[in-house]
């Protein structure tokens, strides 16, 4: 529970459908950076009767969140950080507590659906186009997808609004929606800047080069670029650049048009893909970004977390460190991290 309008809805169905409700309140930064939606959180469980608790877990998810999204850069890869937490912290941390407080089932307000019914359970995406979250939730696949509730999955997001002020939570329907990083407001460069100066990490100058290796020009340092980038470098160039290809190593920046970027082929690896079956089914499709459209492809296992992409036709801006996520029609059956 997270104090906002969508888990406090999915908070209300439930209750309205017959089942115990225990809410819990993950503590991931500071209690200053979190005071707000704790509170708003301890509230609405008052106001619904329901018991709640606040789980620190500030330590963990630097570890595993904070730390990965900066390394993440120091490696001249992008970070991923929501499926990152939806993979390492946030779902199995719902199923170690549900276990401690004996619940069948754990829940939260995300906009997709689970499907249990077919000899390939899966994820489906939301009613709600525009909200729809099941392109941050393929790690679900390798839990216990049959003690998964999403009481959001089949609503709009006018017909949750609805149902709050129904409930007599009109304040809720008037929060800002958060967006965005959770630990990160605004350029993720100042904040990156924090963290390694905090480590006594030095990022340097170093050049921009064509796809040659010739040298174009200087820049702040790689990790300030991300693959794909078209504006920021600092310096004007006679044509329009795009980032091709960061080499921490060298510290070069390898800028390149805009038709360099497109490959044809990828590999990824931290795979979960429980249907192997389905790797070379007819319709498979591979996302590679949330609001990008979706491109046919074969999946070629290497083993079992690692696999080779084939696409139908090229795609941009193929970035290490990002997730792709697979699909027949509206399932959600397979995704991975980006390598190369």
């Amino acid at each position: 529970m997270s104090g906002g309008i969508d888990s406090s809805v999915a908070a209300i169905l439930l209750l309205q459908q017959g089942y115990e409700v225990i809410g819990v309140t993950f503590r991931f930064l500071t209690p200053e950076q979190t005071y707000t939606a704790e509170q708003k959180a301890v509230s609405l469980a008052k106001k619904l009767g329901i018991k709640h608790f606040i789980y620190d877990a500030q330590h963990t998810f630097t570890e595993n969140i904070i730390d990965y999204f900066a390394t993440e850069y120091i490696k001249g890869r992008t970070p991923f950080p929501c499926t990152r937490c939806n993979q390492k912290m946030k779902w199995p941390l719902l199923f170690d507590l549900a276990k401690q407080h004996q619940c069948q089932y754990v829940a939260t307000g995300h906009y997709a659906n689970i499907d249990c019914t077919t000899d390939y359970p899966h994820i489906t995406q939301a009613t709600d186009p525009d909200k729809d979250q099941s392109f941050f939730l393929w790690p679900l696949l390798n839990m216990p997808m049959e003690r998964i509730l999403l009481p959001l999955g089949h609503l709009t997001k006018q017909q949750v609004i609805q149902i709050a002020k129904e409930n007599g939570f009109q304040t809720h329907t008037q929060q800002k929606e958060s967006t965005g990083i959770c630990f990160c407001k605004g350029d993720y460069r100042d904040f990156l800047k924090t963290w390694t100066e905090s480590k006594n990490i030095s990022i340097t100058s170093g050049k921009f080069t064509d796809e040659n290796g010739k040298f174009m020009a200087q820049h702040k340092g790689y990790p300030y670029f991300t693959i794909g980038q078209r504006r920021g470098f600092g310096t004007q160039f006679n044509q329009a650049l795009y980032v091709k290809e960061i080499h921490p190593e060298q510290n070069e920046v390898v800028l390149a048009p805009h038709t360099s970027l497109f490959k044809t082929s990828f590999y990824i690896d931290n795979l979960i893909f429980p249907h192997t079956h389905m790797a070379e089914h007819p319709k498979l499709w591979v996302k590679i970004r949330y609001r990008k459209q979706s491109t046919p492809c074969q999946l070629q296992l290497l083993n079992n977390n690692t696999a080779q992409i084939l696409l139908s036709e090229p795609l941009d801006a193929i970035a290490p460190g990002q997730t792709a996520v697979f699909h027949i029609e509206n399932k959600v059956i397979g995704g991975g991290f980006i390598v190369k």
